[in-house]
């Protein structure tokens, strides 16, 4: 018997429909794409106009145009730095040639290069650090999250400590934590530099909150039909967890990641200034200090790629989500 094909199952008419969606998605995209820069370049102009009438002990407030040559500059001063490390590696080379070349019996010393950390340095230094901090709040709170979403009295014993920390500001908890590294951390040869260890504890303590509460409510509010389907199949602790838990608890885990991650990049800006620390916290601070007719666009520039960077973790953690959800079907926002 022959197959009847409807006109709307034609190959015809399939294309003219994948076609007519991909037009209206790529319309869609544009309209977008129009609105934003239409934005962005409302904000250009306003401050524009801003900075023209703002006068400050330091000259004009930079402009969008002096804001832009910056970037040029601190570029050109990584190179030029980049240079200076090369040629100080190649004369330290020559050096112990020609001292082992005298002396077979010498042990050549290589000494590291101590010139100064440029902007996009303290860029990856503010990136390692939040990292840092980040993944050991989330490795402390995840777990602690899961067990406090469990069990209700453990809930009741933690809940009223995480109230009464969660609103503690870290310009409160850094010289706590300054005095007790430097109490504790007193090695002659230390792997990390105590500002660092400062600034990564003070990230930790202050993004630990959020992670732990959304863990904590998103494994309370799992559906009570998996947690029967659970015990039927008398599915042990830890694959009660993993096959259960994490699976419908992964979007408010994530949704307190998000947040986590966005207070720790706010947070070590700070941490970096108190610390001294080095990174866009210590650079913007150290350009205050400076105080020269450059210093405000330099300040500017580093505001614009602080806010920049925070952007990008927040959407590479919402791609993260997707890819680790089982609903592919999820729009990322």
């Amino acid at each position: 018997m022959s197959t009847i094909t409807t006109p709307s199952e034609t190959p015809h008419s399939q294309f003219s429909e994948k076609l007519k969606n991909l037009f209206e998605g790529s319309g869609e995209w544009l309209k977008t794409g129009i609105i934003s820069l239409t934005g962005i370049l409302v904000f250009l102009l306003i401050w524009s106009v801003a900075a023209n009438n703002i006068n400050t002990s330091l000259g004009a407030f930079p402009g969008p145009q002096s804001v832009a040559g910056q970037f040029q500059s601190l570029y050109n001063e990584h190179t030029a730095e980049r240079v200076k490390e090369i040629a100080f590696y190649e004369r330290q080379d020559v050096r112990n040639a020609k001292r082992m070349a005298a002396d077979p019996t010498y042990q050549p010393k290589v000494r590291k290069y101590t010139g100064k950390e440029t902007f996009i340095d303290q860029i990856g230094t503010s990136l390692i650090t939040v990292a840092s901090g980040f993944i050991l709040a989330a490795l402390i709170a995840i777990p602690l999250g899961i067990a406090v979403g469990l069990n209700k009295t453990l809930n009741t014993a933690i809940n009223p400590i995480i109230q009464t920390f969660k609103p503690v500001s870290p310009l409160a908890w850094l010289p706590l934590v300054t005095m007790v590294v430097s109490a504790l951390y007193t090695t002659d040869d230390p792997m990390f530099a105590k500002s660092f260890v400062n600034s990564l504890i003070t990230v930790t303590l202050c993004c630990l909150w959020p992670m732990l509460i959304n863990t904590s409510v998103g494994v309370a509010s799992i559906e009570k039909d998996l947690v029967n389907v659970s015990k039927v199949l008398r599915l042990s602790a830890l694959t009660h967890v993993r096959k259960i838990v994490l699976p419908a608890s992964v979007p408010m885990i994530f949704t307190g990641m998000r947040l986590s991650l966005s207070i720790a990049w706010m947070v070590l800006i700070a941490a970096e200034m108190l610390a001294q620390n080095p990174g866009l916290g210590k650079f913007v601070w150290d350009e205050f200090q400076n105080g020269s007719s450059e210093s405000l666009s330099r300040i500017m520039a580093a505001v614009l790629v602080i806010g920049f960077i925070g952007f990008l973790l927040d959407r590479g953690m919402l791609q993260l989500q997707r890819f680790v959800s089982w609903d592919k079907s999820s729009e990322v926002r």
